[in-house]
């Protein structure tokens, strides 16, 4: 053993120093996503690709931030309505039309068990594809729910000019077009053009479920 001037172990076959802790490994990322979620972020990147925009280009094309494009397309978080609503407009799709390409195959029925629900947590909407998907559609049926108090903003249509029937089953739905807000009880259905930024709100008490017809123009 040697000692150096200061009294420290330096070697020899005294006791070894402690090894340095080792830093705490990074949380492991969510292994087994919702297999629709994993689809879609799958079916994102392709269309970005395909197009050979960088993330960088797709950022500046949609508003989004490049990180969150970057983890949307990982998996690492569930996309907004308000954000798949940009990316739809920058692929000029409906959402409906993104959601039917990660189906495995189109069919002419669809039963009611069997019909797509895709949540929004952030905004408490949940969307129902009543209509059986296709990439070509036209024309489609959706079923809309909003909590009582949730409020959902798109600042542009997917497509311009896309034609829109909101027909309220339940509850009260408040929606701006245009710069007008429309009131709709139960029974009340509106039709617009959508040319520019939409909102749609819950006044409440209740929760509000509706139908929303949408034709390509």
């Amino acid at each position: 053993m040697r000692i150096d001037g200061d009294g420290t172990d330096v070697g020899g076959d005294g006791p070894a120093p402690a090894p340095a802790p080792e830093p705490a490994p990074a949380p492991a990322p969510d292994l087994d996503p919702d297999p629709v979620s994993a689809r879609l972020a799958t079916r994102l990147g392709e269309l970005r690709a395909e197009r050979g925009w960088s993330l960088g280009e797709l950022a500046e094309r949609s508003g989004i931030s490049r990180s969150t494009l970057s983890r949307a397309e990982r998996v690492e978080i569930s996309p907004t309505a308000s954000l798949l609503n940009r990316l739809c407009a920058v692929y000029g799709r409906t959402m409906s039309q993104l959601l039917s390409e990660v189906e495995a195959e189109p069919a002419l029925l669809v039963r009611a068990a069997d019909q797509a629900i895709w949540e929004d947590k952030a905004s408490g909407f949940v969307r129902r594809s009543v209509s059986p998907p296709h990439a070509g559609l036209r024309g489609e049926l959706v079923e809309g729910r909003l909590a009582a108090g949730a409020d959902i903003a798109y600042d542009r249509p997917p497509v311009p000019g896309l034609e829109q029937h909101i027909w309220v089953l339940e509850g009260a739905l408040d929606v701006t077009a245009q710069d007008v807000e429309h009131r709709l009880d139960a029974g009340d259905c509106l039709r617009l053009r959508v040319w520019g930024p939409t909102r749609f709100g819950c006044p409440g008490p209740e929760d509000v479920r509706y139908a929303l017809a949408v034709v390509l123009p």
